[in-house]
Parts: C-alpha cells; sequence; structure tokens
C-alpha cells in the first residue's frame, strides 16, 4: 500500500484504516470561506490517526503559499510517513512536494474522480463548517483568522468528541495511545 501513489485513504472502512495509521498519515484538504466582500481559503492538515489537526492556514488566495503555510505550521511538530491529498495543483506544487521530499514524507494523492479516497478530509470539512463557519458572521479576514483558530486549535481538538475515537476528543485519543505505548514493553 505504501508504493502506491494513489493510497485509498479514507471513505467507508475507517476502522481498517484507521488502525493501519496510527501516527504516520496527514489527510490535507482545502475549502473556500465566504465573508460579505471577499472569499477566504482555509488549509488544512489532519492526522488520520488521532484527528488532530497539525496545521492550518487561512489565506485570502488558493496559490501554492496557503498550502505550504499549512505544512510548515504542521512540520514543526510533527513529521508523517504519509501526506495524502486530492489532486489540487497546490498539493502538486514544487515547492510542496520539495518541502514534503526534503523531510522524507511519502506523497499519496486520490485518484481522479474517487472522492471517497479523500473521505476523511470530507468529513474534517464538513465539521468545520457545520460546527463553526456556518453558526459564524465573520466581520473580516482578522475575525475569522481569530474564530476559526479558536475553533481549531481549541474546540475541534480539545473539546469536540469523537465516536471514531470511542467518545475522546483527539487531545484525548492521543495521550492515552501514547501512555499505552509507553507503557508496552520494548520488543527491540
Amino acid at each position: 500500500m505504501l508504493g502506491n501513489p494513489h493510497v485509498q485513504f479514507g471513505g467507508g472502512e475507517s476502522e481498517k484504516y484507521h488502525s493501519q495509521w496510527q501516527l504516520v498519515g496527514f489527510l490535507s484538504y482545502i475549502t473556500y470561506i465566504g465573508l460579505r466582500e471577499e472569499f477566504l481559503y482555509l488549509a488544512v492538515l489532519m492526522d488520520v490517526f488521532t484527528r488532530c489537526i497539525r496545521g492550518w492556514h487561512l489565506g485570502r488566495s488558493l496559490d501554492q503559499s496557503l498550502t505550504l503555510r499549512a505544512l510548515e505550521r504542521a512540520l514543526v511538530h510533527y513529521t508523517p510517513e504519509i501526506h495524502h491529498s486530492d489532486q489540487g495543483v497546490q498539493y502538486a506544487a514544487t515547492a510542496y512536494t520539495a518541502r514534503l521530499q526534503a523531510t522524507g514524507v511519502q506523497r499519496s494523492q486520490a485518484e481522479v474522480g474517487a472522492a471517497w479516497q479523500n473521505g476523511y478530509a470530507e468529513r474534517l470539512m464538513r465539521t468545520i463548517k457545520e460546527e463553526e463557519v456556518d453558526l459564524s458572521d465573520y466581520e473580516n479576514y482578522a475575525d475569522a483568522m481569530r474564530q476559526i483558530g479558536r475553533f481549531l486549535d481549541e474546540v475541534y481538538l480539545h473539546k469536540r468528541i469523537h465516536s471514531s475515537l470511542g467518545y475522546l476528543t483527539p487531545a484525548e485519543f492521543e495521550s492515552q495511545w501514547r501512555q499505552e505505548q509507553s507503557a508496552q514493553p520494548d520488543m527491540n
């Protein structure tokens, strides 16, 4: 599966993939957010195993700097083995792919017309829109940045429970998993 550039990284077999991707894979996705006078674009990278948001950036442009800034933010503390995205040009941009290659991260892209291969990312964006964006009336870019940042960094990570994580928050799940791993005897 790791050698396939079209890894099926999301969709209907979540438990199967969930157990296989322990702390190794980032999903990335972009969505738009409409303000009164402009559109903003949100790029997010999520750890598929813990559902933790590892990096995000809100920008006014859909150029490669949007996704590159989110990636740089994610790479400050985490380096996945696999980075999965759709086939957007931002994820195929030279600077983006070079950054992944420089850190030893394998790229994975969904096949054209295979939306189910981005199931986790699609669900994340739906959650962000339903639980934050659709309930807010952002005054401007700075207000959207502040409120969306609070949602991603505080609410989603530390307060929002997930049934797929045993009704824990992403932060609780990751902490519990790390404790369990450190309690296991080293087999090497």
